[in-house]
């Protein structure tokens, strides 16, 4: 049998070693755990700050206790929100031809056409220019869509008694919801004009090298807010506001968006925007940031695939489209034009996007829509 192992004697020291590494071992798997719940209450801090930064503030509806003030006339719609116009030109009750402006972004109602009064008294021209939901002194509408915006613009002619049909003119990003009109109301317009209007770069009929092409020509900051505005539009708001990147160059304020032909044109518009404070005063998201993600989302429409709603040459529609524009790149409208030969097509050379505020421009567009309505009267007489 073998004698029993001999006992192993610790010493004092070895023992309090042995303890101190035991309770050092201890130690970092308390830490480790307090670093792992330091770290989750650090993601929900930073998530929690990230959907609050995504949230716009309330709107500052006109005529609210603590809003701005109601100064123009409005109606209100059947959903219950208000609608501010104003009319320009000859009397309604005089007048033989009634138009509807719609504004464009970052704009308001009072960006009428300057037409000249020569103009308006020669063919009795009545215009009527109101702010789109959210813009100048309009209610926002939480519910904005293309389809809605053609929707205001006839309950608008109702309610201003304008008759069965009228014209319609749109500007920028007022001309992209002019599609909206030709495909929802095209049995209330007597003739259109797209004026330099905004294409979305995801309408399916777009050719896919077209729009790239296109898209690209943007600044690169724009190329970064539209994309945000199509794919991630909960993010537009926040997109917007931060202050590490960018926002769209028109919010911005950028001078890069414009040609040399705008630039000269710059005091004529900045004489014209006195106004300009009430654009935004209901809130930049409800204006601004809520245009973006109608203008460019994906449309339950394919404007290139509508047809002409005025078959027997009963009314005309007209698009106007500057070379130099480098906000609405002139192969997109080309393109447009070539797929809907029915539209009148005026491209105008070396002027870019703001060429409407010229005089001389704005008499053309206008008497484009009723020299032909001339017209036809006379093959009929």
């Amino acid at each position: 049998m073998a004698p029993p192992p001999a006992s192993r004697k610790v010493s004092a020291a070895a023992a309090r070693s042995h303890t101190r590494k035991k309770q050092k071992v201890s130690s970092f798997k308390i830490s480790r755990g307090i670093v792992s719940k330091l770290l989750v209450v650090f993601l929900v801090g930073v998530f929690a700050w990230f959907y609050h930064a995504t949230q716009p503030p309330s709107p500052n509806i006109c005529g609210s206790p603590n809003g701005p003030p109601v100064t123009s006339s409005r109606i209100k719609l059947k959903d219950g929100r208000h609608l501010s116009y104003i009319e320009a030109g000859v009397s309604k009750g005089k007048a033989r031809y009634k138009a509807i402006m719609i504004h464009g972004f970052d704009s308001c109602k009072h960006d009428l056409f300057p037409v000249s009064q020569e103009v308006v008294d020669e063919y009795s021209i009545y215009l009527l220019s109101f702010d789109r939901a959210g813009y100048g002194e309009s209610d926002p509408n939480p519910k904005m869509s293309v389809k809605s915006i053609a929707e205001d613009v006839e309950e608008l002619a109702d309610k201003m008694e304008l008759g069965p049909k009228f014209y319609l003119m749109g500007f920028s990003m007022g001309g992209a919801y002019v599609w909206g009109s030709l495909k929802y109301i095209p049995h209330r317009l007597a003739g259109a004009a797209l004026v330099a209007p905004v294409s979305n770069y995801w309408w399916p009929s777009f050719p896919r090298n077209l729009s790239k092409e296109a898209y690209s020509k943007l600044l690169p900051q724009d190329q970064r807010a539209i994309g945000i505005a199509h794919y991630a539009p909960w993010l537009t708001y926040w997109w917007n506001t931060q202050k590490w990147f960018a926002p769209l160059s028109v919010i911005a304020g950028s001078t890069e968006i414009l040609s040399e032909n705008d630039k000269e044109l710059l005091p004529q518009i900045l004489a014209r925007k006195k106004h300009q404070v009430q654009v935004r005063q209901q809130g930049e998201f409800y204006s601004l940031h809520r245009d973006m993600m109608v203008g460019f989302d994906s449309w339950e429409f394919d404007p290139l695939d509508l047809t002409n709603p005025f078959p027997n040459s009963e009314g005309s529609v007209h698009l106007w489209q500057g070379t130099q524009d480098l906000l609405v790149d002139v192969s997109l409208s080309r393109y447009i034009v070539q797929k809907l030969p029915w539209i009148h097509y005026h491209e105008i050379p070396d002027v870019g996007h703001m060429f409407p505020y010229a005089d001389v421009m704005s008499n053309a567009i206008v008497k484009a829509l009723v020299l032909r309505d001339q017209q036809l009267l006379l093959q009929e007489s």
